[in-house]
């Protein structure tokens, strides 16, 4: 695997919202899966070293150590010694425990984003309905 050599692909921006409620390494791990389910991250991108990612983000390698560490675990990432962290190919199969442990804490970072936002668990009930009403018509 190497780098990217494509100059029209906008490069990947890792970025962080202190207020949101959601711990920073836990946001850089959905920025990562954000970035593969829409493609502006693909097999074989180059994602920053630990130390330049906490370097930009002013925030401790360690917690950059850690997001990575867990999407190396789900078999996300790759990373080589010397050479550096990359997005692999694997498609992830998560068995059914994992997939309700992952959509609790899914949930459970959104509704401390909807709080700290200042809205009630009811208005996003109401809005998801709307929403998924939308959808389906």
């Amino acid at each position: 695997m190497g780098r990217r050599s494509k100059k029209s692909k906008r490069a990947f921006q890792f970025g962080l919202d202190l207020h949101s409620g959601v711990p920073v390494y836990r946001q850089l791990i959905d920025q990562v899966r954000a970035g593969m389910a829409s493609g502006t991250l693909s097999v074989g991108d180059q994602l920053p070293t630990v130390r330049q990612l906490a370097v930009d983000l002013a925030i401790n390698p360690n917690t950059v150590l850690r997001a990575y560490r867990e999407l190396e675990l789900a078999g996300l990432l790759e990373t080589q010694q010397g050479t550096g962290t990359f997005v692999t190919e694997k498609k992830v199969t998560r068995d059914e425990a994992e997939r309700e442990r992952l959509m609790d804490q899914l949930v459970n970072d959104f509704l401390a984003r909807i709080g700290a936002a200042g809205f009630t668990v009811e208005e996003l009930v109401f809005r998801l309905r709307e929403i998924s009403e939308r959808r389906t018509i």
